[in-house]
């Protein structure tokens, strides 16, 4: 490949990672959609740590032997939780109330795949410090070349995967969304998954001569891997920009649908009587995975109806509104004497919270005091 052509598609590459550094960040501290932002900031910044190493790989930054050794140590190729953090992330955007349960965690199981490499050094390492191995490393090194190209079979079928149950999941959406009133986020996953599965096309059709012996070094000699980073570098920058003016821009489209929805008096009364009647008497916030459908298909009301009403009349969000019953809960069972024997974070458990960052976060914005503070200062006021 003509020296000049090589160093226009370094170029390209760099101003991918550096873009995607930048936007990751942005996404990151943004404060609209900030949940699903920062899902989106976690799959652009694992796209652009990839790039940084290939990047890094042809200007020989990794030349020393300590840098070599801790490029091996410490993966930046990690890509199988690119899938995942996708699905969350259409799931976020589709639901603002979204969050990642403990069992969903579970998706982020497969990245052991991408750190088999490290293990293997670190595995090589302490034996040789125990005398169980020679100081042989080819044969240690020649595993994690072979291991490091067939390892892009699951991670391609990964990504796949989560592509094809994201389509699934907008699928669902639009039914919805053609009952209830529109999703300004649709359009834009729309344009997000095609992007995904047109970068998955590329990849498949780089992959089938890679996993080849035969063709494998052929096929680098010829084009190198610019076939598949140029793309990436290509996603990196649409998804980031994109996604982060989707998100301002859905954000003031759904308050000014709030601002237009009229309900009637009466609507708004009942709502309001249904949603204290299902967290005083049915207790429904105990849930953790509680969110706004499902106490839609319990109050057998609209989403958008609760939304408004909770927005427009009882001026709090739907998180709001459930963890502010979770603190009083929370702040009723801290004070009884059975159960002083019982930690914090259990009763918070035990209140519906699924997370403990969110509890403390979610307590002191409440109460102006953290947990401990507030037991303390009741404690002694009696």
């Amino acid at each position: 490949m003509a020296s000049s052509l090589t160093a226009l598609l370094n170029t390209i590459i760099l101003l991918g990672i550096v873009q995607g550094f930048i936007m990751s960040g942005l996404l990151f501290f943004s404060k609209k959609q900030r949940y699903a932002n920062r899902l989106l900031s976690a799959l652009i910044l694992l796209i652009t740590l990839a790039s940084f190493n290939l990047y890094g790989s042809y200007q020989n930054w990794f030349g020393s032997a300590w840098l070599a050794f801790l490029s091996v140590l410490i993966p930046l190729v990690v890509i199988m939780p690119i899938g995942p953090l996708m699905y969350f992330y259409v799931q976020a955007v589709l639901d603002p109330s979204f969050t990642i349960q403990k069992k969903q965690r579970l998706h982020f199981l497969p990245v052991i795949i991408d750190f088999v490499p490290s293990l293997t050094v670190i595995v090589f390492l302490t034996g040789l410090g125990f005398h169980f191995f020679k100081n042989t490393p080819a044969p240690w090194g020649n595993f994690i070349d072979t291991y490091n190209v067939y390892a892009d079979i699951p991670r391609w079928a990964s990504i796949t995967l989560y592509v094809l149950l994201s389509y699934r999941q907008l699928t669902v959406a639009k039914v919805k969304a053609a009952k209830n009133g529109s999703n300004p986020g649709i359009k834009w996953l729309q344009q997000f998954l095609r992007v995904m599965l047109l970068f998955q096309c590329t990849w498949f059709v780089f992959l089938i001569p890679y996993v080849i012996p035969e063709y494998s070094n052929k096929l680098l000699d010829a084009v190198d891997w610019y076939p598949v980073y140029i793309p990436m570098a290509v996603m990196v920058y649409y998804l980031g920009i994109k996604g982060y003016v989707v998100s301002h821009t859905a954000t003031a489209a759904q308050k000014a649908q709030a601002a237009q929805a009229t309900l009637s008096n009466t609507v708004v009364e009942q709502t309001a009587v249904l949603l204290e009647k299902a967290m005083e008497e049915d207790r429904l916030y105990l849930d953790p995975t509680l969110n706004l459908d499902a106490v839609a298909q319990h109050l057998h009301l609209a989403p958008k109806t609760i939304s408004a009403v909770l927005n427009q009349h009882i001026y709090k969000s739907f998180n709001e509104f459930i963890n502010g019953y979770r603190v009083e809960a929370f702040k009723e069972k801290l004070l009884q004497p059975e159960n002083e024997n019982l930690t914090i974070a259990g009763i918070a458990t035990d209140c519906g919270f699924n997370s403990q960052a969110t509890f403390q976060r979610t307590f002191k914005q409440v109460t102006g005091m953290s947990p401990s503070q507030f037991r303390k200062s009741e404690l002694q006021a009696n």
